[in-house]
């Protein structure tokens, strides 16, 4: 059976986030060698049939042909979210299912007792759709910079090791939050 995946933020191509003027500059010597260990760490999480939804910002400052080259190495029937870096490039890659902005996603994954709902943006929200329901949140964009709550939190791979994450890392990571916002 398939599980279900989360991320955001890869930025493949992009020699920007290797730059000491960003405030979280990534860990690697070349761009080059950023998009291979994101890739290596994606295929070592990540099966073939599993659904992997990106949160947005999949590649950026690259031409369209690198982009695909990165995209058709990766585990995964991948569908994206489109972050502020995905109008134009991102949209022209082909995905398992339409780009949208926002999404409310159901997930129950071998091993859960119940079914999860999750409201996916590549934008953290202060509250969203269902939230007095029990649904829960997930973001991009933050680059680690906004602290986990119990209802919400950063499935960028700044955060996670450079790799997307289960469902079930999102909420031990998410229970063991001392922050219970009011939503929580």
């Amino acid at each position: 059976m398939p599980r279900t995946f989360f991320c955001a933020d890869t930025h493949f191509g992009h020699r920007g986030l290797l730059s000491p003027r960003m405030p979280r500059p990534r860990p690697f010597e070349s761009i080059e060698v950023h998009d291979e260990a994101l890739v290596a760490a994606w295929n070592r999480a990540v099966r073939p049939d599993d659904i992997v939804w990106h949160l947005g910002d999949f590649a950026y400052k690259c031409t369209l042909e690198y982009a695909v080259s990165i995209q058709s190495r990766l585990h995964g029937r991948i569908h994206l979210i489109r972050g502020n870096h995905d109008h134009g490039l991102g949209e022209r890659l082909e995905w398992a299912g339409p780009v949208v902005d926002v999404q409310r996603i159901f997930v129950q994954d071998p091993g859960m007792p119940e079914r999860v709902a999750l409201w996916a943006s590549h934008y953290a929200h202060v509250t969203w759709p269902h939230a007095w329901h029990g649904d829960l949140h997930v973001y991009g964009h933050s680059h680690g910079g906004i602290p986990a709550t119990r209802t919400s939190l950063d499935v960028g791979v700044d955060c996670w090791d450079w790799r997307p994450v289960t469902m079930g890392e999102i909420m031990a990571r998410m229970a063991a939050s001392p922050v219970a916002d009011r939503l929580g």
